[in-house]
């Protein structure tokens, strides 16, 4: 009974969005299955691929963060923040980018990544100005970073069977110290720093967020290295790929501006209070 009295402490509207958007962060869908599906024959055999591959694809992944958390700030302004997101803009930029690579293959695969990367970050700011975030805050900037660890708690995806509040806690206290450092350093100086190792905490969020991200991107390079996919292909696996982690940022940016707006422990209790009744 204590749960539906504190429920009846959020309106109706806002409760609506709680239970759309468990429903987008904690199921997989459909697209974003079938990805898996293509890739799983070959993701299988991942492990067997010469280390030195192995290695390039982790360090393309950790060099895709890095340069995903220090691009495009000047062009998404704050003044705009009540305008919609630009889904199709990105949507359309990492399709192309797709396209381009699909014809080189997994050679293509380490341009794509960084650049797709980069450009899902920008989507993923976009949505979280939507929301009402000011962008050029460091605690904005790394709640974008931490949509990259989001994925779902559906049986389809099993390697990411870690629900939502569940991955933030595990981010939270690394989070709270690459904060803390930004804050002592400034923003330029991590800019400059953020490849090497003086950056440490910024660079163990990175590596705990590359860790998750890396389940998703094994799947899309799994697909990828089927010759027969293509250009064609590529665009689409990309566009399946940046539609899921809008999804993602939707979801987590949506359940952030309510925990503002109420609470963080209000919200939730309804959210896991919520998963329970399904």
């Amino acid at each position: 009974m204590t749960q539906l009295v504190k429920t009846d402490k959020i309106s109706l509207e806002d409760l609506a969005l709680i239970k759309i958007s468990r429903k987008n962060l904690d199921e997989v869908s459909f697209l974003m299955r079938a990805l898996n599906t293509i890739g799983t024959p070959i993701d299988q055999g991942l492990e067997l691929l010469p280390e030195n591959i192995q290695h390039k694809v982790s360090d393309t992944i950790q060099k895709a963060l890095q340069l995903a958390v220090k691009a495009n700030l000047k062009t998404l302004r704050p003044e705009k923040r009540s305008l919609p997101s630009s889904n199709l803009t990105y949507k359309l930029a990492t399709g192309i980018s797709g396209a381009t690579s699909g014809f080189f293959g997994v050679a293509g695969f380490t341009a794509d990544l960084l650049f797709s990367t980069k450009f899902m970050m920008r989507s993923i700011m976009d949505i979280a100005r939507s929301q009402g975030e000011d962008i050029h805050n460091i605690e904005t900037q790394l709640a974008c970073l931490q949509v990259f660890a989001l994925g779902g708690t559906s049986e389809y995806d099993d390697e990411l069977d870690t629900s939502y509040y569940a991955t933030r806690a595990a981010l939270h206290t690394t989070m709270n110290q690459a904060s803390a450092y930004i804050a002592e350093n400034g923003t330029k100086k991590i800019i400059e720093t953020i490849t090497s190792q003086t950056a440490a905490p910024i660079a163990r969020l990175i590596n705990q967020v590359a860790a998750r991200f890396s389940v998703q991107v094994g799947e899309k390079f799994a697909a990828q290295a089927i010759p027969v996919i293509g250009a064609v292909g590529g665009a689409s696996i990309n566009v399946l790929f940046i539609s899921h982690f809008q999804k993602m940022a939707t979801a987590h940016f949506t359940l952030i501006r309510l925990e503002r707006k109420y609470s963080k422990d209000l919200i939730q209790e309804t959210y896991e209070h919520l998963q329970l009744q399904q």
